[in-house]
C-alpha cells in the first residue's frame, strides 16, 4: 500500500451488528423470503460485474471513465500539469494511458475470481447485506476477493508495463523525485501503485451498480430483484 493513500474503515460495534441482526430476524417477510434474497444479492452483483466490470477490460475503460481513470499520484500531479502547460499534452497523455492500458488488461482476469465470491454468497449474509448501507454487498464482495485479485492483477500489469520499459521510466522518475529536499516519498513500485488503483475503480463501479438498484425501483429490472429490494425499502 502506497504511504501516501490513507485507508479508510468504518468500524462497527458488536453490540450494534447484534442489533441489525435481531431486526432482521424479526421481520416475517425476510424469513419467507430468505432463499430469494441470497438470489436477489447474487444476481444484484452479477449485473454489476457484467454491465460495470466488462467496461473497463475494453480501451480505455478505464483511461475516458472520469471516475476510476488513474491519474499519477498526487505529488507528482505537478509534472504531469507543467507537461501540459508546455504544450506537451499528447507526451502526458501517453504517459497515463500506460498506467490504464495495464489497468484495463488485468481487469480481465477478475471476472471467476468474482463469479465464485458471488456464489459463495450465504442467507445469514445475504440478509445482512439487504439491510445494510448502498454499498453494503459491494463491501463483502470486496473482503472476499481484494487479496485474491491483487495476486491476479499484480503480474499482469507488471508484464505490461515490462514490455514498453515503463517499470524502468517510472522507478528513474521516482527515485529523482524522492531525492529531492521537501518532498513527500512517493512509492517507487509502480505495479503496485496501478494494481491498488485498478482495484479501487472495480469496486467503485460494481458499487456504482448496486447502489442504482437499492435507489432506483426501475434498475431492478427482473422479478427476482423487485421482490427482494422491496424489502428494503419498508
Amino acid at each position: 500500500m502506497l504511504r501516501y493513500l490513507s485507508v479508510f474503515l468504518t468500524v462497527f460495534q458488536l453490540s450494534s451488528c447484534a442489533e441489525l441482526q435481531q431486526v432482521v430476524n424479526n421481520l416475517p417477510q425476510v424469513e419467507s423470503y430468505t432463499p430469494d434474497i441470497a438470489s436477489g444479492l447474487r444476481e444484484a452483483l452479477n449485473l454489476g460485474i457484467d454491465k460495470q466490470v466488462t467496461k473497463l477490460t475494453q480501451k480505455d475503460g478505464f483511461f475516458k471513465n472520469e471516475s476510476v481513470k488513474i491519474l499519477l499520484p498526487e505529488e507528482l500531479r505537478k509534472v504531469d500539469k507543467a507537461l501540459r502547460d508546455s504544450g506537451l499534452s499528447r507526451l502526458a497523455d501517453d504517459g497515463l494511458k500506460i498506467l490504464n492500458r495495464a489497468a484495463e488488461d488485468a481487469v480481465k482476469e477478475a471476472t471467476p475470481i468474482f463469479i465464485s465470491a458471488v456464489k459463495d454468497i450465504t442467507f445469514d449474509d445475504a440478509k445482512t447485506i439487504l439491510l445494510g448501507n448502498d454499498s453494503a454487498a459491494t463491501e463483502y464482495l470486496t473482503s472476499k476477493t481484494q487479496a485474491a485479485l491483487y495476486q491476479k492483477f499484480q503480474p499482469v500489469i507488471e508484464n505490461s508495463f515490462s514490455k514498453v520499459g515503463a517499470d524502468k521510466v517510472w522507478s528513474n522518475l521516482i527515485q529523482k523525485y524522492n531525492s529531492l529536499p521537501f518532498t513527500k516519498s512517493v512509492n517507487t513500485n509502480l505495479t503496485d501503485y496501478v494494481t491498488t488503483e485498478a482495484l479501487k475503480g472495480v469496486y467503485k463501479m460494481i458499487a456504482v451498480e448496486e447502489t442504482q438498484i437499492r435507489t432506483k425501483v426501475s434498475s431492478r429490472s427482473t422479478d427476482l430483484l423487485r421482490r427482494v429490494f422491496a424489502i428494503q425499502d419498508e
